[in-house]
């Protein structure tokens, strides 16, 4: 097997934390384990959120990541995203000219293929780009514009272009890789490379003792969510469900963990509710003490909405949850159904209707049996389906097929 140099080219990375970035650092130990050479660029927009001393070139952990810099502000519509991939392709050719890399790997979103098209053209390298959620259905949850405006079909249009011009295309999900092959892209031209646990860092665990006494939850029965407030969480749901049922079990405590732009009206919604001393909040915390945190909840809980986002994309976090032997209960948007299997793996609720989601919480705080049950199940089903090491073993084929594809246009990688 071809011992491959990559450079992977990311929108952020680590030292930034987000799913993004965790998800990426996965697959570079994965690829590293292969005995492969993983390399990273990350883009301008590493430098817009990174508010830290700026590097041209550093060492986090095994690897290496090059950074692009950051860019001047422009007010012109367009200008700043022409600047970004113009600055991406040069320093991705500079990079490639050093580093003589077998694949280019672009991932999500469309403003790292671009510039890593235009780069792959003139060095003659194979691009492979890998399509984590649609840029333009992003865009809409966070109101950046609306579906099917101009923007979001000249987006759309866009990833279309690049994925009918990469030498071949990785997909998160099923759901996605369906979604392109109805905008006539090839299904052989698409392999699905999906999310992931690293059983080392998520399983079964003591829960943090320190958390438990600071957040007063020893005896508590803790229903929880891990994560980040984006609106399509559906965390008011969640607030609205945990009202529902409070009087009827008074041992219960609601913990959010993480923040976003839902942080204000899930307390306001709480305290509505007069139940703002079983609310916990703490914020973000340490990624190294998450697996404590996940070991302190009874029942977890994603009652994602509906939107094209969550019916095309699947989470990581469900997977989390089953790593760490615990049950939860989703709403059955498309992208948790791809994930799991109502009754066997976890529980499904229909999405956006909080009465629902109230009695499913009901049912698991009263049966034991079917907790521990869900519990056993989902940890089997995931330490066997959906560890780093199985999900990424597609790469091989991913990489032969892109250097294929560069041969059938006439030239040779």
């Amino acid at each position: 097997m071809k011992n491959y140099k990559i450079l992977h080219i990311l929108d952020h990375s680590l030292p930034l934390h987000s799913g993004y970035t965790f998800r990426s650092q996965s697959i570079f130990r994965a690829q590293a384990k292969r005995g492969w050479q993983p390399l990273i660029v990350t883009s301008p927009k590493h430098e817009e959120s990174w508010k830290g001393e700026p590097h041209d070139r550093e060492h986090i952990g095994d690897f290496i990541y090059y950074r692009t810099g950051p860019l001047p502000p422009v007010s012109i519509p367009f200008a700043y995203e022409l600047k970004l991939m113009t600055a991406l392709e040069k320093r991705i050719r500079r990079i490639a000219e050093t580093e003589n890399p077998d694949i280019l790997h672009a991932h999500s979103p469309v403003l790292n293929a671009i510039p890593a098209l235009w780069a792959g053209k003139k060095l003659n390298i194979p691009l492979v780009y890998e399509i984590r959620a649609f840029w333009e259905d992003a865009a809409v949850d966070h109101g950046t514009y609306a579906e099917n405006s101009w923007k979001y079909r000249l987006t759309k249009a866009l990833e279309t272009w690049v994925c009918r011009n990469a030498d071949h295309v990785a997909i998160l999900c099923n759901g996605l890789k369906n979604d392109l092959v109805q905008r006539g892209i090839p299904a052989q031209k698409i392999t699905p490379v999906f999310n992931a646990i690293t059983p080392e860092d998520f399983a079964p665990c003591p829960p943090d003792t320190e958390f438990m006494q600071e957040w007063g939850l020893k005896g508590k029965k803790v229903i929880g969510f891990i994560g980040s407030f984006y609106r399509y969480e559906g965390l008011d749901l969640l607030a609205d469900a945990f009202s529902l049922i409070a009087e009827r079990y008074p041992d219960t405590v609601l913990l959010l963990v993480g923040g976003g732009e839902m942080d204000a009206e899930l307390k306001s919604r709480i305290r509505s509710a007069g139940l703002e001393s079983r609310l916990v909040m703490p914020g973000r915390i340490p990624h190294e003490r998450i697996a404590g945190v996940y070991a302190l909840t009874d029942i977890l809980v994603y009652p994602r909405y509906s939107m094209r986002l969550t019916e095309l994309v699947t989470p990581l976090k469900p997977l989390e949850a089953m790593a760490m032997g615990k049950v939860f209960i989703a709403s059955d948007v498309g992208g948790h159904k791809e994930l799991i299997k109502d009754g066997h793996t976890g529980i499904l609720f229909p999405a956006g209707n909080a009465e629902a989601l109230a009695s499913g919480l009901e049912n698991l705080l009263g049966d034991k049996e079917l907790r521990e049950r869900l519990q056993s199940q989902g940890l089997d089903w995931v330490r066997k389906h959906h560890t780093w090491e199985k999900t990424t073993s597609v790469y091989p084929r991913i990489y032969e097929k892109a250097a294929g594809q560069r041969k059938k246009k006439g030239v040779s990688p």
